[in-house]
Formats: structure tokens, sequence, C-alpha cells
């Protein structure tokens, strides 16, 4: 498989696993796997939370499609998926577990209008604690503030969301 071909598969890797990750948070996360979802939901004891399994459970079929696109005979574009999926990780690790949720030493202020949103969205989906009512499901993308927040308040009206008092000035 041609370079360009490869970066292009692995680009449009990252930019599919956007939905992906949206469905698998939405439906599975806050859905039957709650149980290991809740603990982000929820103030950490320690580093870590039992919802950091979900990134050991999606790095499986990045390193097997890595391991079988350059191991094997199968199609090379397999490990290109693969890395696709391995940097949607990194994205997300970085983005979400270091800047939003600072779990490494940050001084990251969000200043382009993208960056406010997404960690304003991201902290407005945190105002939930329970497995329903929440708003923003998705990482790279999010809706205007405006409408999460009207979507949150339709939540509280019809009694599905447990609400707490948002954490910073930035989820006001």
């Amino acid at each position: 498989m041609p370079l360009w071909s490869g970066l292009l598969l692995t680009l449009a890797t990252v930019l599919l696993m956007e939905g992906f990750a949206y469905g698998m948070h939405r439906w599975v996360m806050h859905g039957f796997l709650w149980s290991l979802h809740k603990s982000h939901h929820e103030p950490r004891q320690g580093i870590w939370e039992a919802n950091d399994w979900f990134g050991v459970i999606f790095a499986v079929p990045s390193i097997l499609l890595i391991f079988l696109g350059t191991q094997t005979s199968l199609w090379t574009g397999l490990a290109w998926i693969g890395l696709g999926i391995a940097l949607y990780g990194l994205i997300y690790f970085v983005f979400h577990d270091w800047l939003v949720h600072e779990r490494l030493p940050s001084r990251f202020v969000p200043k382009s209008a993208y960056m406010k949103r997404i960690v304003q969205a991201h902290k407005l989906h945190h105002v939930v604690n329970t497995k329903h009512g929440t708003v923003s499901f998705g990482f790279l993308w999010a809706p205007p503030v405006s409408v999460l927040k009207a979507q949150l308040a339709e939540n509280r009206k019809r009694g599905e969301a447990g609400l707490r008092a948002p954490r910073g000035p930035s989820a006001a």
C-alpha cells in the first residue's frame, strides 16, 4: 500500500473513531458497562479508576490490527487502521486525561474557541453524576455550549439527570 494511502486510511480511522467513541460512551459506558465508567463521574481515589480499563479494552483491537497488518500476509491496511485507532487513543489521552481532567500536571488554559467549547462541553457532561440525563458524549466534536445547557435543563425538567454543581468557572 502506498504511504499516502496508508496515511489517508489512518486519518479516516481517527475521524471515524470519534463516531465510534460517541456510541461507546453513550450506549455502552452510560449503559450496560456503567459499573466501570461510573468511577469517572466520581471523585478519583488515587491514580487509577475503574474507567481506565476502557483504555486497555480499546488498545487490544489497535494492537491486533497493527500486528495482523505488519506480521501476516493479510492486508497491510489493517496496520494503518490500527495506527488510526492508536492515534485517536493518544489524542483522547492528551486532551481528556491530561488537559481536561489534569491527571498529569498541566498549565493548559483553553484559548481558541474550539478548545473552550470542547472543555466546557466535557465539564457539562460531568455536571451529571448518574448514567442517565447527561449531554455531550463525543470528545473531538461537541455541540455549542448553549445547546448543551438547554439539553441539561430539559433533562432536569424530566427528572433524568442527577445534577451537581459544575466544577470550575469554565463550565458556567
